[in-house]
């Protein structure tokens, strides 16, 4: 058991050591060499848990989807209503504070451009996709419901707040310095807030 254990922390460590160099220089540059070298490892050491980059970035993007849902879980630890957890939702995805990481919003970014590039990516990435819809679907489902209104549009609202979610990453990674500081967030609370107020009654 202690060797598994073992084995599995050493694997994040040299995920996470992708995720750092891979946010400031991109996946090309990436190399074994500079994952061993942000990790403080031998680069044989990575070949033995890992039998490529490639293979990195695959758990790279398993790890950050279950990284962001335990964000989302602690955010609504404390929620009682829906709109309190659609609330700690947003916030978890786009605000800043304890649990936010800049270096993976770069790196999310950059795993979408390999999504496009690679059929293995795009495979694993469009898994975190769906499974990000089907919680924002749930969530903003659970406040129409409660505010009793239809929830016919709810798959298109959700794709929606999704799509402006994955454009602020863009932004944040590529020009944060020239956007407003806590835009994200609060644009899309408004967002969100005026789209359930148009929904029609029940």
């Amino acid at each position: 058991m202690s060797r598994k254990s073992n084995t599995e922390q050493r694997r994040k460590e040299i995920v996470f050591a992708l995720l750092s160099v891979m946010a400031e220089h991109g996946y090309e540059k990436a190399t074994i060499l500079a994952i061993a070298k942000q990790a403080g490892l031998a680069p044989g050491l990575i070949h033995y848990h890992f039998k490529s980059k490639g293979e990195i970035l695959l758990y790279l993007v398993k790890l950050l989807a279950t990284m962001s849902r335990a964000r989302y879980d602690a955010l609504a630890a404390t929620a009682s209503t829906p709109q309190e957890k659609l609330l700690a939702y947003i916030n978890a995805r786009l605000a800043k504070g304890e649990g936010a990481m800049p270096e993976a919003v770069s790196a999310w970014v950059v795993i979408g451009a390999e999504a496009v590039r690679q059929p293995e990516v795009r495979a694993v990435f469009q898994e975190a996709i769906v499974a990000e819809l089907v919680l924002i679907q749930a969530l903003l489902t659970a406040c129409l419901q409660d505010q009793k209104k239809r929830i016919d549009g709810v798959a298109e609202l959700a794709a929606g707040l999704l799509a402006f979610m994955e454009g602020a990453f863009q932004l944040a990674s590529a020009a944060g310095d020239i956007m407003p500081q806590g835009y994200a967030a609060t644009t899309a609370r408004a967002f969100i807030e005026n789209s359930l107020a148009a929904q029609v009654p029940v």
